[in-house]
């Protein structure tokens, strides 16, 4: 499994990249999230792969953000009748934040109207990715939606880690909050779940 790509952005189309590693050019294809985050070609570039094998080809699909990543494979591997073709038009049609907020609030004509996506696609998705992405979304959906100082970004980026372990949206808050207080404001994300972490075991 090829894990990620390190090398000279050789060519950068909205859809696809050419990246040189070691004399050699890899080919992967991307979605429009990633584009918007690329260095001026024949610049360095670290691209997270995702290689789908089929009988007649091997395709390298490629990512500039893990959650990006995460949310292409979440799509192919869970909802029925998704494939890598559609599951990139999803992610160039909406943001990672914008669709985890979509499925949470079950927003079906948000998601029907991006390119490739009908209303019963729409709905698999949707019902297939609620438990996946459930109230942790919700929550990074509705603080995508405030402008954060960085105090709070750190905050809501640790009350969002706890929820990914299986932690209630306000517990995690209740317990980022009291973190905060003992560790002080120069706490870094990290020290804040590892904290709240060892208060709840």
């Amino acid at each position: 499994m090829i894990n990620y790509l390190q090398g000279k952005l050789i060519d950068a189309l909205p859809t696809q990249v050419t990246v040189e590693v070691h004399g050699v050019g890899y080919e992967a294809l991307i979605p429009l999230s990633s584009f918007d985050k690329l260095p001026l070609p024949g610049n360095e570039v670290k691209l997270l792969t995702h290689l789908a094998i089929r009988e007649d080809a091997h395709v390298l699909y490629g990512f500039m953000t893990a959650a990006e990543r995460e949310m292409f494979r979440l799509l192919i591997n869970t909802v029925s009748g998704i494939g890598p073709k559609i599951a990139l038009n999803v992610l160039s049609g909406m943001s990672v934040t914008g669709l985890r907020g979509a499925v949470s609030a079950g927003d079906v004509k948000a998601l029907s109207q991006i390119s490739g996506v009908g209303k019963k696609t729409a709905e698999r998705i949707v019902v297939e990715l609620k438990d996946k992405i459930g109230a942790a979304g919700a929550w990074e959906a509705m603080s995508a939606q405030r402008t954060l100082s960085a105090a709070d970004q750190k905050i809501n980026d640790a009350v969002l880690a706890l929820m990914a372990l299986g932690f209630k949206q306000i517990e995690a808050h209740d317990s980022v909050r009291v973190s905060q207080a003992a560790l002080g404001p120069e706490a870094s994300v990290e020290d804040l779940v590892r904290a709240s972490l060892k208060k709840g075991a």
